[in-house]
């Protein structure tokens, strides 16, 4: 096994984990709160990174760390999967969960995997023929990843009827129209 790591952020953490957790050669998943090298964003005390402070606008977004086997599955093909579960031209909102928190983004660790960037890069890229709207999604080394409170983790399966913005449905319809293409 070949484990690498990717941190992304869809909107409300809940779903996006709940998704990702069976994509093909996911080992892991963790929810947390994400901030990016972006030249502006700094490291925050993990002690301060809660929740509470999180939707209050510190900075951070809700994001997922996926843990994956690169043997059986590729950066890009993670990538793919996470893509139909947003909306890449929204800024600060998915679904009806609205705040910086909620922003879209892919985070990597620059000093493990220097190719992830560039496939990043390249993800986006490709992903932007798909709408006339820029893609907003961030693209960035990962500055700071702080896991969230124990409730958050595996919510939807502790909660099987909890709230979710995806839309899994439309995940697997989107998912069909491109496989048929």
């Amino acid at each position: 096994m070949k484990i690498e790591k990717i941190y992304l952020a869809g909107g409300c953490f809940w779903g996006t984990e709940h998704y990702m957790k069976d994509v093909n050669g996911v080992t892991g998943t963790r929810v947390g709160y994400v901030v990016g090298k972006d030249g502006e964003s700094v490291a925050v005390d993990p002690k301060y990174v809660t929740y509470r402070n999180v939707c209050a606008g510190n900075g951070h977004a809700e994001a997922v760390e996926v843990e994956f086997d690169a043997d059986v599955t590729t950066l890009r093909e993670i990538l793919e999967e996470f893509s139909y579960t947003i909306d890449p031209t929204i800024i600060n909102r998915q679904g009806p969960d609205v705040g910086v928190q909620y922003r879209t983004g892919i985070y990597y660790l620059e000093e493990s995997y220097p190719d992830h960037a560039e496939t990043v890069t390249e993800f986006l890229t490709e992903l932007q023929k798909e709408y006339q709207d820029p893609v907003v999604t961030e693209n960035y080394p990962l500055l700071q990843f702080v896991e969230a409170e124990e409730y958050h983790q595996k919510y939807l399966i502790k909660n099987r009827f909890g709230y979710c913005h995806i839309n899994f449905a439309e995940v697997a319809r989107k998912k069909a129209l491109k496989t048929a293409k």
